[in-house]
């Protein structure tokens, strides 16, 4: 749809002998066509949680980037009335309301689809989009398992279309500082990344199956998950909890960290080695039907010998380092170590004391305190950046702009994803990550994917 307007707009620009008035356009109503035709039309599917930081996002993009919502979709129709309210109080634009993303698809004016589905629904979601000409905006982890990251990948090399992962570190100048700082040896060889995701989650609580609302569609939320009752306990942002829709919080939190600590490393590959260990603790299955961890430790490491360390508390905990980090991330290296606490960081030199580098607010002599808790937001940065980044790729029509393209994405989404498939089989596991197998392992192997539901199959061939 983009490439079109361009050609209509350089086509009718550069005609010759051809006046605007010659036309029969006033230079107003010129300039209102020009601007139709370079809009960009986007859909939200997934309304709920994440979904809203999406609406707000495009919203904001409308004038700065002409950008236009056009449509918000989600199996449940419970907030479409309210959503809409707000994209038409921040735009001016009532939108379109639909529960099926296929109908969302078949619209040829919608150029984008900005993803907050769950987690098992992101690769379907994708490569529907990938195969219907539109570019996506997937939130983390992109996959909800290995098999379907690479077939995202695949979709989106195919169709030529723009695949951004919603990593939006990667769009935070500070934590770009941070990571070039790195990369040029600021703290030496960096040996060891650590990520963390402490965040007390107390029990949700038990129900018994029931009839779904009214409102939600429940077999499409299914979607690509075994058949399984309705429970108000399993579905809504309670889907992160449990392995046919979710990933635990390793999976949903940590991929941002995951993200940061693998970049910081500079590992543009898989690890050769996982092992993961935790369990459900503070409650018991009688007061919580959770089956992901809630605390949960992973190593992994790569040919080279560096390390990866992650680790998820769920229950209470001190922060670390002098930052009090909660969500974050430390590096270690031949020279010193840094800290990184959302776009707050800072480097020591050897066993100093005094940072010697660092993001302006932790080398003031008068640094603000830590934070005493988690931050609110799972994303923890300002998100919008990632969504210029990602209306400018498609603008340009190039995967290099991007600064989270679906194998960056990808390879970062890994690492929590083979964490849990080693924390399932309580050993430790080898990785072959030119084949993206297993050693030797066909037990492992099988829960790099999984058996659809049909007709909701993640293809072979996309």
């Amino acid at each position: 749809m983009t490439e079109r307007r361009t050609f209509i707009k350089k086509s009718i620009m550069g005609a010759a002998g051809v006046t605007i008035s010659g036309l029969g356009f006033s230079a107003r109503s010129y300039n209102s066509i020009i601007g139709s035709n370079d809009r960009i039309n986007v859909a939200v599917i997934g309304i709920r949680g994440q979904g809203t930081a999406h609406i707000t996002n495009w919203c904001d993009l409308k004038d700065k980037l002409n950008v236009r919502l056009k449509t918000l979709c989600d199996t449940d129709e419970e907030f479409f009335a309210s959503r809409s309210k707000t994209v038409f109080d921040k735009t001016g634009i009532k939108p379109v309301t639909e529960w099926d993303m296929r109908k969302v698809y078949d619209d040829k004016e919608i150029d984008a689809v900005s993803l907050a589905v769950p987690n098992h629904w992101h690769a379907l979601g994708t490569i529907w989009a990938c195969q219907a000409g539109k570019h996506v905006y997937v939130e983390k982890p992109s996959s909800h398992n290995v098999f379907e990251g690479r077939k995202m990948i695949e979709a989106a090399r195919k169709y030529d279309r723009r695949v951004q992962v919603g990593f939006q570190n990667r769009s935070n100048v500070s934590v770009r500082e941070a990571m070039k700082f790195l990369h040029d040896g600021g703290i030496g060889d960096v040996f060891m990344a650590r990520g963390t995701c402490i965040k007390p989650r107390d029990s949700f609580g038990i129900a018994k199956d029931s009839e779904p609302p009214a409102t939600l569609h429940y077999d499409r939320w299914l979607g690509p998950a075994p058949y399984r009752p309705y429970n108000e306990k399993r579905s809504h942002y309670n889907w992160h909890w449990f392995w046919d829709t979710g990933n635990g919080d390793t999976g949903n939190q940590g991929p941002h960290q995951f993200d940061i600590a693998r970049w910081g490393l500079n590992k543009n590959m898989h690890p050769v080695s996982v092992y993961s260990a935790g369990g459900v603790y503070g409650f018991s299955p009688d007061e919580c039907a959770q089956e992901t961890p809630n605390t949960q430790t992973s190593l992994f490491k790569y040919a080279d010998g560096k390390m990866l360390e992650f680790e998820t508390r769920g229950r209470y905990s001190n922060g670390e380092a002098s930052l009090g980090i909660r969500i974050g991330n430390i590096f270690y290296g031949t020279d010193g170590y840094l800290e990184l606490d959302g776009g707050t960081w800072k480097a020591f030199r050897k066993r100093e004391t005094e940072p010697f580098a660092g993001s302006k607010i932790n080398t003031a002599k008068n640094a603000a305190p830590a934070r005493a808790a988690a931050p609110t937001s799972h994303i923890g940065t300002d998100g919008a950046p990632h969504w210029i980044n990602f209306v400018e790729a498609i603008r340009d029509g190039k995967d290099q702009k991007l600064h989270c393209d679906i194998n960056e994405g990808f390879y970062s989404s890994a690492l929590p994803l083979i964490a849990n498939i080693s924390y399932r089989l309580g050993r430790e596991l080898k990785f072959m990550g030119e084949y993206e197998k297993f050693e030797n392992d066909p037990v492992a192997d099988a829960m790099l994917t999984r058996v659809y539901r049909k007709p909701y199959v993640v293809p072979d061939e996309v």
